[in-house]
């Protein structure tokens, strides 16, 4: 009987640029500017230097840029710091179901990798492409069961996902990949206890992870052994993770038949994904309506069970939550900064922001009520009703997030949200090239042509 890591290993092994359909390979290439432009801004913050001092103390053979640097060390060190750069705003982008976050492991990956070993654009495209989809699929075969045991679908995910990019980049045999994606499974970690006080560990997850994924596939062409049965074991990857019930193994054989890049979401806001439908409800009750802070009474929304532990309780911690990384997973604090400032850019989640005493009350009114007929985490769907000191209520309901495949960005959006991030990092002419070389990413000679723009000078 195939071991389910066979399957993926046969996708792996055999996938080719050409296979890739014309819309996945375009959407592929925005998840790489979304990315690349969350890290450049990332690399001017605290967090951002203190994972790059990291990166350059473990050092290595200069092979792969650290991202927002004039450096280069050991691919998969760098592959830690891009990595933790490219997730740590939580502004990247998210595939409902899975709640995987998917460039911070797969274009990172493949960009270090690829650019390791010399490669063209053409083959970092389609390792990105690879690596992606495995993460998807294997978030999609537990939804949302990493979270209810305490753990971080990204963290645990993207392990698999890096090794598939760059294994696919590194050219493995099928003995190889079930080595690899053993290995993985041993490497795969992540709680999510950052909750509890709005500490960073969580911005180090998709870095950590693809790292290992990185060390996986080394170890692998060593011949260092790893159980095949990682995915279906009694001791394997989804029973120690996720548990024995309710599993959907099979999706993992949908490799190449069915593809998951289409449905990523890209984020309008810097904070957890699943507050952004709530936080357009906000701001089109604003603008509709120019609801004022102190015409506000209360503010209900209805939520899924899921969710609740991240994003609405402790509820005093979430109305006045204590560090700007806290704030990021508080829908109080979120719906109450949109209300109150019309916006919800990385401004709005500084440490001034969040002390803001108009914000602050708002967040004070704002609570929640559970509907079980939310079909999280199939769909993130938002709902915000305000009740005004006249008696007047308002509300506003969204079905999906902005951003994805039922209601995309417009490239020339994204295009903006790069340019916006970048240039904390980078010149504005620079910005434009990095532009210029990701849209013909497929087409490049060499990636370096494109790392060698990721630098301050």
């Amino acid at each position: 009987m195939e071991r389910y890591a066979e399957a993926v290993a046969a996708f792996l092994r055999n996938l080719e640029f050409e296979d890739i359909p014309p819309e996945v390979v375009e959407k592929a290439k925005l998840i790489f500017l979304d990315t690349l432009g969350n890290a450049l801004a990332a690399s001017t913050m605290d967090f951002g230097r203190m994972v790059l001092a990291v990166a350059r103390a473990l050092g290595g053979v200069p092979e792969s840029r650290l991202i927002g640097t004039r450096e280069r060390h050991g691919a998969a060190n760098a592959v830690l710091a891009n990595g933790t750069l490219a997730h740590g705003l939580d502004y990247d982008d998210t595939l409902e179901e899975a709640i995987v976050h998917t460039g911070c492991c797969g274009a990172v990956t493949a960009l270090a990798v690829g650019e390791r070993l010399g490669a063209d654009g053409r083959s970092v495209l389609t390792a990105a492409v690879a690596g992606i989809e495995v993460m998807c699929k294997v978030g999609l075969v537990a939804p949302g069961k990493f979270h209810a045991r305490g753990f971080h679908p990204t963290a645990l995910c993207a392990t698999f996902g890096a090794a598939a990019a760059a294994g696919k980049l590194s050219n493995l045999t099928i003995r190889e990949w079930l080595d690899a994606f053993g290995i993985c499974g041993s490497q795969s970690s992540g709680i999510i206890e950052y909750l509890a006080d709005g500490t960073w560990t969580k911005r180090l997850h998709p870095g950590w992870s693809a790292h290992g994924g990185v060390i996986a596939v080394m170890l692998a062409r060593q011949g260092f052994r790893g159980p095949g049965t990682v995915f279906e074991g009694r001791h394997g990857f989804y029973r120690s993770f996720a548990g024995e019930d309710g599993l959907q193994l099979e999706k993992l054989k949908e490799l190449g038949m069915t593809w998951e890049i289409p449905r990523i979401a890209f984020k309008s806001y810097p904070c957890g994904s699943i507050s952004h439908p709530y936080m357009d409800c906000a701001l089109r009750l604003r603008e509709k309506h120019g609801v004022r802070p102190d015409e506000v009474e209360e503010v209900v929304c209805r939520t899924a069970k899921g969710p609740v532990h991240r994003l609405w309780e402790p509820l005093s911690e979430k109305q006045a939550p204590s560090t700007p990384y806290g704030a990021k997973f508080s829908l109080p604090y979120g719906i109450a900064v949109i209300l109150a400032r019309g916006k919800a850019g990385l401004d709005e989640f500084s440490d001034k922001a969040i002390r803001d005493p108009e914000v602050l009350a708002l967040a004070k009114k704002v609570r929640y009520e559970l509907d079980p007929t939310i079909d999280y985490p199939r769909h993130f769907s938002g709902h915000v009703r305000v009740k005004l000191r006249s008696g007047t209520v308002l509300e506003e309901n969204q079905p999906h997030p902005r951003g994805g495949l039922e209601s995309p960005l417009a490239p020339e959006d994204l295009a903006e949200k790069f340019r916006a991030n970048a240039r904390m990092a980078v010149p504005g002419v620079k910005v434009e090239e990095i532009i210029a070389a990701v849209e013909r990413l497929e087409q490049l000679a060499a990636i370096s042509e494109l790392t060698n723009l990721l630098s301050p000078e």
